[in-house]
């Protein structure tokens, strides 16, 4: 649905994006994941058509975003990082508007706009002023608008940014119900973005793609050794000898004391050598009380982290 090869974008001498490549298949949600700078926003701007690249190639539903431009953006929606709504205007009036900029005919705009409204629950707001809206509602405005012309992918740049808590999580609600209908391709420098909507992430750091996966393989890549967290009623110092002399365990640490004899260990192990159940039964077999066991995953913050520091680091 979308093809991304080599594409380049020169900002006078400096590139804003440096021979990004990348594809993303139909129905995919997909985060586009950076820091600020990093460039996602020129990316995104390519892909929609807004300014060409330097070099490279880019394709969306079958069209090149160059040659095809008007395909293209028959076949896209797209919600900028600033959001593209005339505060001096009714909810209902400014989508009528952009329906006639996108060229719906007007025997479907009328059901196109009450489509919108209501699948991006604008319906209590629907003839009140854009400009007296709240900042949530105006992102929901900004959505309708992008979903219009019933688009096949959607381009969504920074779509909760200086949203309240609240206002976010609606929005990742909203986003999520469009997931499998639409290819969505997000956009964004807050972690907890990705991992609670995307199904596949895309990090990009000073213009390169650095990494392309789910966060579950991201993590198995990057993580050099399993880890576990458990948790033991036993005396300390001979419950890591006991979990030390585990075939396959590395590493035991102690971490936080919960009581006298309770306390956190985080044990790290050979990769291909699943420790869980032997931990199980040597804290059974010594009489100790197994509280809690669970295996310690990288989060989102931590890949991208790790990812940027080596990026830098290379360079």
């Amino acid at each position: 649905m979308i093809e991304v090869e080599n594409l380049t974008k020169y900002y006078g001498m400096f590139p804003g994006i440096l021979d990004v490549s990348f594809s993303i298949k139909k129905g995919e949600i997909v985060g586009f994941l950076g820091p600020n700078g990093a460039g996602k926003t020129t990316t995104m701007r390519i892909l929609s058509g807004f300014f060409p690249p330097s070099r490279g190639k880019a394709k969306v539903a079958g069209f090149d975003v160059f040659k095809d431009s008007l395909e293209v953006k028959k076949r896209i929606g797209y919600l900028p990082e600033s959001n593209p709504i005339y505060t001096d205007m009714l909810v209902t009036e400014y989508l009528n508007f952009v329906t006639e900029v996108k060229g719906v005919s007007r025997s479907e705009r009328k059901d196109k706009i009450v489509k919108v409204i209501e699948g991006c629950g604008l319906s209590e707001v629907e003839n009140r002023m854009i400009g007296k809206l709240s900042k949530g509602y105006r992102q929901r405005v900004g959505l309708a608008q992008a979903l219009l012309n019933d688009p096949e992918v959607l381009i969504l740049d920074e779509p909760t940014l200086g949203l309240d808590p609240k206002q976010i999580i609606e929005i990742r609600k909203l986003i999520k119900r469009l997931a499998g209908e639409r290819t969505i391709i997000l956009s964004t420098h807050i972690l907890p973005e990705v991992s609670m909507i995307c199904e596949r992430v895309i990090i990009i750091n000073e213009g390169k793609i650095v990494a392309e996966d789910t966060p579950q393989n991201l993590d198995a890549q990057l993580q050099k050794a399993a880890r576990i967290s458990i948790q033991v009623d036993g005396p300390s110092s001979k419950v890591i000898n006991a979990l030390e002399a585990i075939k396959g365990v590395t590493k035991v640490a102690q971490q936080d004391k919960i009581t006298k004899e309770v306390y956190n260990y985080i044990i790290e192990s050979d990769k291909n050598i699943d420790v869980r159940r032997q931990l199980a039964k040597e804290v059974h077999q010594k009489g100790w009380g197994l509280l809690e066991l669970k295996p310690l995953r990288m989060s989102l913050e931590d890949i991208f982290i790790k990812l940027v520091t080596e990026e830098g680091g290379e360079q």
